[in-house]
């Protein structure tokens, strides 16, 4: 206690006297200190500002609702979750994740002006983690984001991610591409291919806003992050901007996608027998599709027979990527379109084939 008293004397005294000095000494420190010149921003500076004052009016802020019913039978929509998304034309069709509306009954989208409409769901891609909505706003507020590509990529990039983390809007980070060519599961559990990782802080409501490269260009749609508290751990990863170009007007115009379809099931477990037996590498077919592309140019699954299993054809490329499993096959289909023919190396009986396929589709 005495140690407090004499610390609070002291300083009571030093209050008196200074009160006293600055009486007798009214001019000393009484203006404003100097300021020091600066020089020019730096040339990463001014990159940094002029992408945000570029894009930011293209980036969009998600608050999504549910529908909840009381013991009475009464039903209120209650906040679900919040993410971003970004205007991708003057029709104002937004593109975000679908796991930011995945749960929603209905969701508010908020633009650079703070004006807030109610948004209509157009299409959903679960596969790919990517939805469409569409507001109905003035098109002088709607600023679609420049569409770069993501297959010139290259590692050590900069990077810009723009969103509204913990619904703090308009935030951008920074960083650089840290890796390519990841593959992360979509909320349908089907892989998603030629992911890009980054290391530009990606924080929850980050989820469906633009990853953006040095001239402002959307080159992929962040998506997740590897994080064991929850928040930025310096891994977010992206969805690529060729897939979001190929599957967004799809969802525009149709409501889902349509997939490329070759009507081969394609066996995991015979394919590990393939390069010991064969000594040849790729992945076998184990049934066709009697009304299929692959049955009309005479593809063949494996067929039962007394002395065993009869291998199908052995699958080794698809155009020129080889394939060695089945979820390598799908992701070179990734990019093709139904109506599209790619040439498949197969191996029969002992001779290597090349066999044009035109791909059907079907509607996922």
């Amino acid at each position: 206690m005495a140690l407090i008293m004499l610390a609070c004397g002291a300083v009571v005294g030093w209050m008196v006297s200074r009160h006293i000095f600055n009486r007798e000494n009214a001019t000393v420190g009484a203006e404003p200190r100097p300021v020091a010149p600066r020089g020019d921003l730096t040339e990463l500076e001014k990159t940094n500002i002029r992408i945000f004052q570029n894009s930011s009016h293209s980036i969009v802020f998600i608050n999504t609702v549910t529908e909840q019913t009381d013991s009475f039978g009464d039903t209120t929509q209650v906040p679900e979750g919040t993410g971003s998304g970004f205007i991708w034309d003057k029709a104002g069709h937004i593109v975000t994740n679908f796991h930011v509306i995945r749960d929603a009954s209905g969701a508010q989208v908020t633009l650079w002006d703070h004006s807030a409409y109610t948004a209509q769901l157009v299409g959903r891609s679960p596969n790919n983690d990517l939805a469409v909505l569409k507001i109905d706003a003035p098109p002088e507020k709607l600023r679609p984001i420049l569409v770069g590509t993501s297959h010139d990529l290259q590692v050590g990039q900069l990077v810009f991610a723009i969103g509204d983390p913990f619904g703090l809007d308009e935030t951008m980070t920074t960083g650089i591409i840290s890796a390519l060519g990841r593959t992360i599961a979509s909320p349908s559990n089907h892989p998603i291919a030629n992911i890009i990782q980054t290391d530009a802080p990606i924080n929850p409501g980050n989820s469906g806003g633009p990853l953006l490269d040095s001239s402002g260009r959307l080159i992929g749609v962040n998506t997740a992050i590897v994080s064991p508290s929850g928040s930025s751990a310096g891994i977010g990863f992206a969805i690529p901007v060729d897939t979001v170009n190929r599957i967004a007007p799809q969802l525009i115009a149709h409501g889902q996608v349509t997939r490329p379809q070759t009507g081969v099931e394609l066996s995991d477990s015979l394919s590990q027998m393939v390069d010991p037996y064969y000594g040849i590498q790729g992945v076998m077919i184990l049934r066709v599709d009697p009304n299929s592309p692959a049955a009309g140019v005479g593809l063949r699954g494996a067929r039962r027979a007394r002395q065993g299993i009869i291998p199908g054809d052995i699958i080794q490329k698809v155009n020129d990527t080889p394939v060695t499993t089945s979820e390598q096959f799908y992701e070179a289909l990734e990019d093709a379109k139904p109506g599209d023919t790619i040439s498949l190396t197969i191996f029969r009986d002992g001779q290597t084939l090349s066999v044009p396929l035109k791909l059907g589709g079907a509607e996922q």
